[in-house]
């Protein structure tokens, strides 16, 4: 009898982690596909985790059970849920635990005293919930707190050499450019989150500096969300490192 119970429960945590981490990724690309709006997608991510969770008690369950009946078959038949259980609750979870570590902003810049200006992308951003403009303040105190190490970058090399470099890295990094102006030393592009898609605007700025080399100051911004999970300053920083390898 207890084993009939044990074996109904490895099936029903199968189930159930399926069940979750299907809820998961239907969540989020559903959003990146545009079948659903990306807190739609947010519900199905919130019922695939406490599916999981209860599929993965299930299967613990199971565990401690084959534990006590020395059934080392049992046992084996509720590692697969567990495992994936254990997965599935942990992208999530480090979400969390990211989001904790960073401030709760979107707007992220080199320049914080004059930040890089939005023109060819301007009308997708007003079209956006967040904000066309840095909005300063508070935002830059608590960037200046959590990223300390995003400044202008100083390069030798003069500003159309540098912005061209930039181009390329940009595409590299699988941006969409959506407009390079040499003679204002800009360029525009848009990423996108892996799993849900999100559109993240950024925009590079090259200067003649007074030495004779560049300037350089990139800004990357969130259309949508309060918080980035600190996605856009590693963004900056990916795309510095790059680009001053190459140069």
């Amino acid at each position: 009898m207890r084993i009939s119970i044990f074996r109904l429960l490895v099936a029903a945590g199968l189930v159930l982690v399926v069940a979750g981490a299907l809820l998961a990724a239907v969540g989020g690309l559903g959003h990146r596909w545009g079948w659903w709006h990306f807190t739609t997608g947010f519900s199905f991510l919130r019922w695939g985790f406490y599916a999981s969770i209860a599929g993965l008690a299930a299967s613990l369950v199971v565990l401690a059970g084959a534990a006590w009946l020395k059934r080392g078959k049992l046992a084996l038949a509720a590692l697969p849920a567990i495992v994936l259980g254990a997965a599935v609750i942990a992208v999530p979870l480090e979400q969390w635990r990211r989001a904790a570590d960073v401030p709760p902003i979107h707007d992220i810049t080199t320049d914080l005293d004059d930040p890089p200006e939005f023109v060819a992308l301007r009308p997708a951003r007003e079209a956006a919930p967040n904000a066309v403009d840095h909005p300063g303040g508070d935002v830059s105190r608590q960037q200046r707190e959590a990223y300390p190490d995003l400044a202008p970058v100083r390069i030798s090399a003069e500003p159309g050499a540098v912005l061209g470099a930039a181009e390329e890295v940009a595409r590299e990094m699988g941006w969409e450019v959506v407009e390079v102006d040499s003679a204002a030393g800009r360029l525009e592009a848009v990423d996108r989150t892996f799993w849900f898609g999100f559109r993240d605007d950024i925009v590079i700025r090259a200067r003649e500096a007074g030495d004779g080399g560049t300037l350089l100051d990139v800004r990357s911004a969130s259309r949508v969300g309060v918080g980035d999970v600190g996605t856009n300053a590693r963004r900056i920083r990916d795309f510095l490192g790059r680009l001053q390898d190459r140069l």
